[in-house]
């Protein structure tokens, strides 16, 4: 599971980051727990407690989450990216605090890995999970990540529903179709996306 936000740095003070708080990771990883699963949590900076019997490794940067997750991928059976990953960072990290001038200044962004889609092309990708936090048009752009990465399921939410708070308002998009779970709060969420989980590797595995 990988969880929080990722922090990109320009200087040794500044840095480009979202408002991801992990509460939804954390809780996804407590209830993957709760229901027997040996669970490796890949955590952004975020203050959230490590669920109990959760093994958890600190990152900063998509980078490093990258690279934490790949150490860890052999074996792994699931991988749920519920980390909200910064898209760009920036071209050259400047080695001091950059001071402040008169004149504009310019950053030049390079894009970061897609660390699910590059889990879920590998020939023995485990069962991959993604999430998709859109402002709008939820639908369309959840099942359009879900078509274009080739994952067995999506977790689509409206921003304004759960990004930074503690309860969530979820629809999963898998091969069947679109179903939205309750609102509650995000540990309950958590547990419904579990089920789910459960019940498609079943079939998968029955198939």
């Amino acid at each position: 599971v990988t969880a929080g936000p990722t922090y990109e740095a320009i200087d040794p003070v500044r840095g480009i980051t979202n408002s991801s708080s992990g509460k939804m990771g954390f809780a996804l990883a407590r209830a993957c727990a709760e229901a027997g699963a040996e669970v490796t949590l890949v955590a952004g900076p975020t203050a959230q407690q490590t669920p109990a019997g959760v093994a958890r490794i600190d990152v900063t940067s998509a980078l490093q989450m990258r690279d934490a997750v790949f150490s860890h991928l052999a074996g792994q059976h699931i991988f749920i990216a519920v980390a909200a990953v910064a898209d760009y960072r920036p071209e050259a990290v400047a080695g001091q605090k950059i001071k402040k001038k008169d004149a504009e200044l310019t950053i030049r962004l390079v894009s970061n890995p897609d660390i699910l889609a590059e889990v879920a092309a590998k020939k023995d990708a485990p069962f991959c999970v993604g999430f998709a936090a859109e402002s709008h048009d939820l639908a369309n752009y959840a099942e359009a990540k879900r078509r274009a990465k080739k994952l067995s399921l999506v977790v689509g939410n409206l921003v304004q529903d759960g990004l930074g708070g503690d309860d969530n308002r979820v629809t999963l998009f898998d091969d069947a179709g679109a179903h939205p779970l309750p609102p509650a709060d995000k540990l309950q969420v958590a547990r419904g996306i579990v089920a789910h989980i459960a019940a498609l590797m079943k079939s998968h595995r029955s198939s």
